[in-house]
């Protein structure tokens, strides 16, 4: 009996010692998973852009806007709030259009997000929830470009 009143106090001061460790698993798998799911709203909202502009006249300028708007906003018209935190049109880079070919002739156009001349800066970095948990960083997380490439109208 005296040996069990002991040992109840033993459980809470385990149970504190973890406490810290099971946090930070808790919001590293938090910011891992928002990331993950960021990257992938970003991959989509790529090719829907990519998608409306295989449909264009190739090379149509006018038509830039509409396409990083889909990228940014996730419609044309460029309304709401970006689809991630922090993504802006300005780094969006201007679509490519390019023609490869002889017989029959194909047109190619590709839109990126965080490519080009100055990748670095516009690169998207992904926005934590939470800056530092227990001194690792999760504001230093940046995406590699992500593109896409569909075949256009002749």
């Amino acid at each position: 009996m005296h040996m069990t009143l002991k040992q109840n106090g033993t459980a809470m001061v385990e149970f504190a010692l973890v406490l810290p460790f099971l946090l930070l698993l808790t919001f590293m798998t938090t910011e891992y998973s928002r990331a993950l799911y960021q990257y992938n709203v970003l991959t989509k909202s790529v090719r829907d852009a990519v998608r409306y502009l295989s449909t264009q006249t190739p090379g149509d300028t006018t038509k830039y806007a509409t396409a990083k708007n889909l990228v940014v906003y996730g419609n044309p018209a460029g309304t709401g709030s970006p689809l991630v935190l922090g993504l802006t049109t300005a780094k969006v880079d201007t679509p490519v259009w390019q023609t490869t070919g002889s017989a029959p002739v194909i047109n190619t156009v590709t839109i990126q997000i965080g490519f080009g001349p100055a990748a670095s800066a516009t690169r998207y970095k992904f926005v934590p929830l939470f800056a530092s948990v227990f001194g690792v960083n999760f504001a230093s997380v940046e995406f590699a470009p992500i593109t896409a490439t569909m075949r256009g109208s002749l």
